[in-house]
């Protein structure tokens, strides 16, 4: 079994033998990828031909085989729900695909002793080569904020997700008033809420 191999909760091998077949019978629509493909009809447990927010996260699981938190499946949904109706179609979920395979890539190459979360010297590792200067007791707080109950200063790929999510989010509301890139703004309260809000809408 190909454990996590999209996060989902069914077996890769199946998935990956039913994508190349879907692509030699020419059955994937342009534009989407045929694993994508394959994992839609699995998590489209209504056959609607669309995803739920329910769906999805119920599909979507750790490493550690507990499932992505809320706010991280939320996210995402809001991200590839192009037509802002509460469900996505192959060609969004197909996109979150590719959107997951990426984040999953980037968390793996950080979890450098292959434990299944992010510590916090892995998580400064990560963020510096991302392009953020942040201090050591910043990421701490960090990581430790968003580390499950009982496992302090381990953060698992949603929880990354989110995180990294979020961060891109508020430096691009930042840096749409640091013209002069010099690191620091005036601004008031509301213009940068104005700024993050419309973005993690």
């Amino acid at each position: 079994m190909i454990k996590m191999e999209c996060f989902l909760r069914h077996r890769g091998d199946v998935i990956k033998w039913n994508a190349r077949l879907l692509r030699l019978l020419g059955n994937v629509p342009p534009g989407v990828h045929p694993e994508a493909q394959q994992w839609f009809s699995t998590v489209d447990t209504d056959r609607s031909g669309y995803i739920s927010q329910r769906e999805l996260r119920q599909a979507l699981l750790n490493s550690n085989s507990t499932p992505f938190n809320e706010e991280t499946c939320l996210l995402m949904f809001n991200m590839f729900d192009t037509s802002r109706s509460g469900r996505m179609d192959v060609f969004g979920f197909s996109a979150l695909w590719t959107y997951l395979q990426q984040w999953k890539g980037l968390f793996q190459q950080f979890d450098r002793d292959r434990s299944g979360a992010i510590s916090t010297n892995e998580m400064h590792q990560a963020l510096s080569q991302m392009g953020y200067n942040l201090s050591p007791q910043f990421i701490q707080k960090l990581v430790e904020h968003h580390s499950p109950r009982g496992q302090q200063g381990a953060m698992h790929l949603d929880r990354f997700i989110q995180v990294c999510s979020q961060l891109q989010t508020m430096t691009q509301a930042f840096r749409e008033k640091d013209t002069a890139m010099t690191g620091n703004v005036r601004m008031s309260y509301e213009d940068f809420l104005a700024g993050s809000i419309r973005r993690l809408m």
